[in-house]
């Protein structure tokens, strides 16, 4: 055992992982470490590594105390911070509270080797300068190149600066430190641009002359950048595009589609919802990464300089994707279908709104690459990877999937006991409607008695609306009918051919005391509050209420303007389906209803903050006055 331990000792090659606190960075470091013949130097962007809570007494924790792990902070827009170390102000700062003397480190310039002077002759009483070797690629054989969770920004310049100039600069110090072999992780987005479709794509896909997403055209420059480099100075580099990763850790495909159901918004199907895509586990694109270095170690001649698409090797719908994920955290699946172009319509309004106010609150590249995601078919032909770089998928697409879901257990949709109880409290549409027989027609508690309500109301709509008589004539009518049946009906024997027949009692057409009260308090209450809104539109103290006002009476005269009839009868089929609906989804309505509330509120205090301030002054006086007259009474 310890023959082979030496041996492994002696074979192990140095690495570097750039961008190895990201997502993808992450598992390549702990799938390298696992393998037991590489040191991998982990760089990133942060100052100092900070392992989470989960990484302690881990397979990671134990290699940086083995030194088979390092960490490098590695800033890519600057050449000098990859190629170079740090010059630090070194001192001891006293603290007179408690009489301790404690050491301080300040970094203060990153310094290259050749340019450091002799430290000796800095020195002053009390305080040294000393140089640290900062450089993380000296000495390594092959860099991978991930991504770094900086470089996803609203910002154009900060992307750019770690994406495309972070490339130069990466390719640049490859070169001076005399690295052989440079794996980029690309992506599949840098040959989409959203119009088309891609089908069974291959490699001989050419770069598209625009994009919409900013970031994949950055992805594109920097890819071109890498393999362009390729065979110069002795470099050999290739990238990878893998198509929709996934996985635990992941921070941007599972909490943006998690972020969107909370929302309400993932509810809603983006096109026909037939689209098929690719989507990659993220073990499986590390694996990719292994496969890369070894076929540029060995097959050099097939592989450098050229570009692969990493996948799944299993394509599938990609709202079934989505529904998987939503419905393994506890959310509904999608279910409403909107037109592509309804969608697009909509956010390019919302992109209008934004330009024009100043708004500035979405992310409206973000939301474009989305929508032709979810609304475009994208499947790749991986046969080049797995015939030049051996690759194939170590993770099946379902168990991806399943262990995706279980490391996003803290983001799973909190399941009130109401999921599993059947209570017999009022539901919010039985007490809109009162809780009375009323409500329990509307609500279709007895499916019976319900039907029998909708169809006499739709005979008496056809009797006083469209059958074409006046409303005198047809009310004449209809009571003359009525007469006409409740006095032949007394005539009925109360048996015929052995089948009774149930008299009306005389009783059956009185009402109570109570009930006629409730009738005619309910009158007087709707009668006092129009008089009492009227005495507040007459005193014009409150504006606000002007305006709703104002707004709901142009409402009425433009449905008014329509067909009388026509809207009559809307109402009744929505009287009659509109309540049964929103008692069976209340929870979703209530969410979608709340989403458009918080919305139409931004439009309001947008449009209040844009208007001129002399208006918008009086505006203000004038509700002050009144709310002091109604605090006075």
């Amino acid at each position: 055992m310890e023959v082979d331990d030496r041996f492994l000792e002696l074979n192990t090659k140095t690495c570097v992982v750039l961008g190895g606190r990201g997502f993808l960075g992450r598992s390549l470091v702990l799938r390298l470490l696992k393998l037991g013949k590489w040191n991998v130097r982990i760089a990133d962007s942060a100052n100092s590594l900070e392992l989470d809570p989960s990484e302690h007494d881990s397979l990671l924790s134990d290699a940086l105390v083995a030194g088979r792990a390092s960490y490098f902070h590695v800033d890519v827009r600057n050449k000098d911070q990859i190629v170079a170390g740090l010059l630090f102000l070194s001192l001891s700062v006293y603290n007179a509270k408690n009489s301790e003397l404690f050491p301080l480190s300040v970094e203060l310039i990153a310094l290259s080797k050749d340019r450091c002077m002799d430290l000796d002759c800095l020195r002053v009483v009390g305080v040294d300068l000393f140089y640290e070797n900062n450089d993380a690629l000296s000495g390594s054989s092959v860099v991978f190149y991930m991504d770094y969770e900086d470089s996803h920004s609203n910002d154009i310049y900060l992307s750019y600066m770690f994406i495309v100039q972070g490339a130069k600069n990466v390719i640049n110090a490859c070169r001076d430190c005399k690295v052989r072999r440079l794996i980029f992780n690309s992506s599949a987005d840098v040959i989409f641009d959203g119009s088309r479709d891609i089908l069974n794509g291959e490699e001989s896909l050419t770069y598209p002359w625009k994009f919409e997403d900013m970031l994949s055209d950055l992805k594109a420059q920097a890819e071109a950048l890498i393999l362009f480099a390729n065979d110069i100075d002795g470099l050999l580099t290739c990238a990878l595009r893998p198509s929709n990763v996934f996985g635990p850790e992941d921070t941007r495909l599972v909490p943006f589609v998690v972020h969107q159901a909370k929302s309400g918004l993932a509810k809603l199907i983006i096109g026909n919802g037939e689209n098929m895509s690719d989507f990659t586990f993220v073990e499986n694109v590390t694996h990719a990464h292994i496969c890369a270095e070894e076929a540029l170690d060995f097959r050099m001649v097939s592989v450098a300089g050229k570009a692969f698409f990493i996948t799944n090797f299993k394509p599938m719908k990609f709202w079934q994707f989505i529904s998987l994920i939503l419905e393994g955290l506890g959310y509904r699946r999608p279910s409403v279908k909107l037109p592509c172009k309804v969608v697009w319509n909509v956010l390019l309004f919302m992109k209008w709104i934004d330009e024009k106010f100043g708004f500035n609150k979405y992310n409206h590249s973000t939301w474009a690459h989305y929508i032709q995601l979810a609304s475009c078919t994208r499947t790749f032909n991986c046969s080049a990877a797995h015939k030049q770089l051996g690759y194939s998928p170590v993770v099946s697409l379902e168990e991806g999937i399943t262990l995706t879901i279980k490391s996003f257990s803290h983001l799973r949709k909190e399941l009130s006991l109401a999921s599993f109880t059947e209570f017999t409290d009022e539901s919010k549409a039985d007490k809109l409607l009162g809780g009375g027989r009323v409500a329990d027609v509307l609500l279709w508690r007895d499916e019976k008695k319900s039907f029998t309500c909708f169809l006499a109301s739709s005979l008496l709509f056809y009797w006083f609306f469209i059958r074409g008589g006046t409303f005198i004539s047809s009310a004449a009518q209809l009571l003359l009918s009525i007469i006409v049946v409740l006095y032949g009906y007394g005539f009925i024997p109360p048996n015929i051919y052995g089948f009774p027949v149930q008299k009306l009692s005389v009783t059956a057409f009185r009402q109570s005391d109570s009930v006629v009260r409730d009738s005619i308090m309910t009158l007087a209450c709707l009668w006092n509050r129009g008089v009492h809104n009227a005495r507040a539109l007459a005193r014009g103290e409150d504006w606000n209420y002007f305006l709703k006002a104002v707004a709901v009476l142009y409402l009425l005269k433009l449905l008014l303007a329509r067909s009388l009839t026509m809207m009559l009868g809307m109402g009744l089929v929505f009287a009659f389906t509109a309540f049964f609906v929103y008692e069976q989804y209340e929870a979703e309505i209530d969410e979608f209803a709340k989403f458009f509330f918080i919305g139409i509120m931004e439009l309001k205090r947008l449009l209040a903050s844009h208007l001129p301030t002399p208006l918008m002054s009086f505006l203000c006086c004038d509700r002050v006055p009144h709310q002091a007259t109604v605090s006075k009474r």
